[in-house]
């Protein structure tokens, strides 16, 4: 039990160390694609699964614009409010669809693309960024909760290697429902809170 809690215990300590583009670390200038998909690369590298995972590449970042997740870049380059509202794009579309995604960040774009002072792209990822890194904290000591107790299941089998092997599948399980249950959770608030925002002519060109 200690190697496998140990084990765990490094998986939570590697998920600690992904990195996240920092509040301020976007560039104050206009980037150029190859800018763009390079300044993702190296400071969301922590984040691939595998070394040679593409986290974004030229025809993501067009399928974007063409789907209406991101604006057009202005002469070919893009601005500060691309990037973060880019990031946005590249934390959701791990978990939701395209459509779901376009569906969130639709009305923001409209409303705030163009901001502010007081609203603005930067202080929305700032603020966003911030309840993030607060909740991190909660999330480990819920996934160390969820492997103790997958650890008292099937306790009565007497074969090490299929107790560990059920036990792993229970931890797994335990995981992957609760991760279920908030994408349903998600989609309910789209379609029941976002969709609004949705005007005539998208719904009839989803159809």
């Amino acid at each position: 039990m200690n190697n496998n809690f140990d084990h765990i215990s490094n998986i939570v300590g590697k998920l600690k160390s992904i990195n996240y583009v920092q509040p301020g670390e976007v560039p104050g200038i206009d980037l150029y694609m190859d800018q763009v998909i390079s300044f993702l690369d190296d400071h969301l590298e922590t984040s691939k699964r595998y070394s040679d995972d593409k986290l974004l590449t030229k025809t993501m970042i067009n399928n974007y614009t063409k789907n209406e997740l991101l604006p057009s870049p202005e002469k070919k380059k893009y601005t500060k409010e691309h990037m973060y509202l880019l990031l946005f794009v590249y934390y959701l579309k791990n978990i939701l669809s395209i459509s779901d995604t376009r569906s969130i960040l639709h009305p923001l774009t409209e409303k705030f693309f163009k901001g502010d002072e007081e609203v603005n792209f930067e202080k929305i990822y700032a603020e966003i960024f911030q309840i993030e890194q607060e909740q991190s904290f909660d999330v480990t000591r819920d996934v160390v909760h969820k492997y103790r107790k997958s650890r008292k299941t099937f306790e009565s089998l007497e074969n090490g290697e299929d107790k560990e092997l059920l036990q792993m599948f229970s931890f797994i399980s335990m995981l992957s429902f609760d991760v279920y249950m908030k994408k349903h959770m998600i989609g309910k608030m789209i379609d029941d809170y976002f969709s609004k925002f949705d005007d005539s002519e998208d719904k009839d060109s989803e159809k």
